[in-house]
């Protein structure tokens, strides 16, 4: 948990906010959250009663605080969505809790803040088609599981295969990489599937889910990738994404170590790519 507030105070000191300050969200509303989630499960978390089994299956029990950070996390994401549309990027502090499926909360995750963010989007009108491109280190299932059914949002996982979740919910792309895939592969494997997902559809809008566990020394990543790695991974996306004039809304995605200065450091290259991309001169 501590690795958000070094985030945000990172971006401060490097000073990578437009304007000099945060865009602050207002946490999401039930009403938004249930378009994604089942109703129950949203009353339970907003009202303290998660079973506990469910509670494991997320990691931790639920209390009061955690549910409002949850709540500020995905309306953070949803927000950032909109500002995505009205500036061409955006970029959250936090989100890409991937692993919250429809019916509940799972591996850390206790809702779906990219999967809320769509659906409030296409609630809204403001748009119809999204793509989601997923470079976690872990497969996006909950992403997978509330979209697998919506023909308008195409769900890319580009993960570690042998990591989590065991049991992965199909997403309509999965690339499973083998354990300690390094930079060269995995850029290899990300550009040849990338561009041809930007052109299978007229696009709204790209969420990029930018976790940093693909790191080589990543506490739960299986992977090689180096930080000068995560860092071309980052700009070959952005950059492809806005070449195409489509809008790209950023999260922070899974990052997992006991040094949460290098950790946020990490996390703030996805940042620091962004607000370079957006003063590049067209």
């Amino acid at each position: 948990m501590d690795k958000f507030r070094a985030v945000a105070d990172l971006i401060r000191a490097e000073g990578l906010l437009d304007g000099g300050s945060f865009v602050r969200p207002r946490p999401a509303p039930f009403e938004w959250i249930a378009l994604a989630h089942d109703p129950a499960y949203v009353d339970q978390v907003f009202n303290g009663k998660v079973p506990e089994k469910v509670a494991r299956e997320i990691g931790f029990p639920m209390r009061e605080d955690i549910a409002l950070r949850a709540r500020c996390a995905t309306g953070g994401s949803v927000l950032t969505g909109y500002l995505a549309l009205e500036n061409g990027i955006a970029c959250n502090t936090a989100g890409g809790s991937h692993h919250a499926r429809r019916l509940h909360g799972a591996g850390f995750c206790v809702f779906n803040d990219v999967g809320v963010a769509i659906k409030v989007m296409q609630a809204d009108g403001a748009i119809g088609k999204a793509l989601v491109v997923d470079l976690d280190v872990h497969q996006g299932d909950g992403t997978a599981d509330i979209f697998q059914n919506d023909p308008d949002v195409f769900t890319f996982s580009m993960h570690s295969q042998k990591n989590y979740p065991v049991r992965k919910i199909p997403s309509h792309l999965d690339i499973g990489l083998p354990d300690e895939t390094g930079d060269e592969a995995y850029l290899k494997t990300l550009e040849e599937t990338l561009p041809e997902l930007l052109t299978r559809e007229r696009w709204d809008i790209v969420f990029y889910n930018a976790g940093v566990d693909p790191y080589e020394n990543d506490r739960l990543g299986r992977l090689k990738l180096t930080r000068d790695g995560l860092g071309r991974r980052d700009r070959y996306v952005i950059e492809t994404v806005r070449a195409k004039g489509l809008p790209l809304a950023g999260v922070l995605g899974g990052g997992y170590s006991t040094d949460i200065d290098e950790l946020a450091d990490r996390h703030v290259t996805l940042h620091r790519t962004a607000r370079d991309v957006a003063e590049m001169k067209p």
